[in-house]
């Protein structure tokens, strides 16, 4: 496939959907003359992973295949039609020797799309708490480095004859310009639009030899590449001694007994295990809250989280007192007038956002997310709800991905939490036919943290999706029922704020 935009239905508009193909972008002799490289921040993510911090992003999706017949066949069959579209879901990482150059994508020789997709099942019926077990074990394995990074299983045995997909693809094939898998799997109808069969065959594999002369050829044709390559090994060696020397850290204090209390539960280095917590709540619920007391969905979801972070620490018995307050990474997309006002790509920026969980009521506190947001959406380039699910070729899982992205590139050590949120589609999208029910995000834990929040609205429901450590938080699943309780206690004052307008509007005692 050439690198010329793929063209098929977009699952928000059901028009056309024009896809921006990873290396499509940049100087025209740069794509002719060789394969394309990794950048210096893919690099990074590269050399930043450990077993404890696998880099990819996943999805759990379930689905009703009601009388579709879908199955493990009719997956695989779909996606070796769809795939295509995202060219870079058939290459792998090759490293040029020396280090003369960053490394390469290349197409893999023996691309073997039946190891990528993949079958499971539970017990039958299955529960949703063996699907979230099953889905932590799946998420804590780093993807092989020497194949295409990335697999989608197929999760068989669910109560009422559902499935599940569970999608895992490295931050690396997301990068601004390339898409997610399941950006492009996904339609507005019940009957999968035809693909044609394009003959795909894989280009030939350079040999190292080759690797060495691209590099030095490109070196002297652009020799600002070779401070860019500089650039990014110095700065995967860097990342790669810090992480080093921070366990070797982390083992003495251990050892001397002498560990310091992280400024919250979310601040601890992650081991190499997973729990997730999957909750689902009605979006009717935040747009009650929001004419209620003012405000964006999006302030009240933040609300909420602040609301059931604050209950959860006082089941621990830990303070939150007055003032105190949570420092969230909450990306948001805004608008970039170099870029194509449809494409909203590359223009995700970490935004800090202070949670108040010493707040008491939920109402101040509700209004303290809103005015700490409004700073963002007042320097007019904020990007609404409902122009990013309008973006032709949105899909959430695309923007949960950049999200963890730049929050790997922007989160330290003042930052207590990563909270991703994405506006969905409100209508229902199918899979082969199945029909999506339920669709949860399940992002990565970034070093030095235990915790991490994903949230995606969709076809009238909120789905939270939350990564945390096995071993750091095994009460994480109090948590998930604290995020309920929170929206009702907001639900709660926002029917008392009815009623006093409506006493005050009858003339009554306000």
């Amino acid at each position: 496939m050439g690198p010329s935009a793929p063209v098929c239905q977009n699952p928000v508009t059901g028009g056309p959907l024009t896809i921006r193909v990873a290396g499509a972008e940049g100087r025209k002799e740069d794509r002719d003359a060789m394969a394309e490289r990794l950048s210096a921040s893919d690099l990074g993510l590269l050399a930043g992973e450990t077993a404890a911090t696998p880099m990819h992003n996943a999805t759990l999706e379930v689905f009703d295949p009601g009388d579709s017949g879908f199955d493990h066949d009719a997956l695989v069959a779909h996606i070796d039609d769809r795939i295509a579209f995202v060219p870079r879901y058939r290459q792998h990482v090759r490293r040029v020797p020396g280090r003369l150059a960053n490394p390469v994508w290349i197409d893999d020789a023996d691309f073997d799309l039946g190891y990528h997709v993949r079958r499971s099942a539970l017990p039958r019926p299955g529960t949703m708490e063996q699907l979230r077990d099953l889905v932590a074990r799946i998420v804590s394995r780093r993807l092989d480095p020497e194949r295409p990074l990335w697999e989608v299983y197929l999760i068989e045995g669910l109560g009422d004859g559902r499935v599940a997909v569970l999608s895992k693809s490295h931050q690396v094939l997301v990068d601004g310009v390339g898409v997610d898998l399941g950006q492009v799997l996904l339609d507005v109808d019940p009957e999968p639009n035809p693909v044609m069969p394009e003959g795909w065959a894989p280009a030939s594999e350079p040999t190292p030899a080759g690797l060495v002369v691209d590099a030095l050829a490109q070196t002297v044709q652009r020799p600002w590449t070779a401070v860019e390559t500089l650039r990014s090994n110095v700065g995967a060696l860097t990342r790669t001694i810090a992480d080093g020397a921070g366990r070797v850290s982390a083992v003495a204090n251990a050892l001397a007994n002498r560990r310091a209390a992280p400024e919250s539960p979310f601040n601890m280095a992650p081991s190499a295990q997973r729990r997730i917590v999957c909750v689902r709540t009605d979006l009717k619920d935040y747009r009650t809250v929001r004419r209620a007391h003012g405000g964006t969905v999006n302030d009240v979801i933040l609300a909420t989280l602040t609301g059931a972070i604050r209950a959860w620490l006082m089941t621990r018995a830990d303070k939150v007192g007055s003032g105190r307050r949570l420092r969230a990474l909450v990306p948001m997309s805004v608008i970039d007038e170099e870029l194509e006002p449809t494409s909203l790509g590359s223009q995700v920026v970490a935004h800090l956002v202070d949670l108040p969980i010493g707040e008491v009521s939920p109402v101040v506190r509700l209004h303290q997310v809103s005015y700490a947001l409004r700073a963002h959406s007042e320097t007019g380039r904020a990007v609404a709800a409902s122009r990013i699910a309008g973006v032709a070729g949105f899909a959430p899982t695309t923007f949960h991905a950049l999200g963890s992205r730049v929050a790997a590139e922007e989160s330290g050590s003042h930052v207590n939490l990563v909270v991703t949120n994405v506006p969905g589609p409100q209508f229902p999208m199918y899979l082969a036919g199945a029909r999506m029910v339920e669709t949860f995000p399940v992002p990565p834990l970034q070093p030095g943290f235990s915790l991490a929040i994903g949230v995606t609205s969709y076809d009238g429901g909120v789905f939270y999706g939350i990564t945390a450590d096995r071993d750091a938080l095994p009460d994480v699943d109090l948590l998930g029922q604290c995020v309920t309780e929170a929206l009702d206690e907001l639900l709660d004052s926002a029917t008392d704020a009815r009623r006093r307008a409506r006493r005050g509007r009858r003339g009554g005692t306000p």
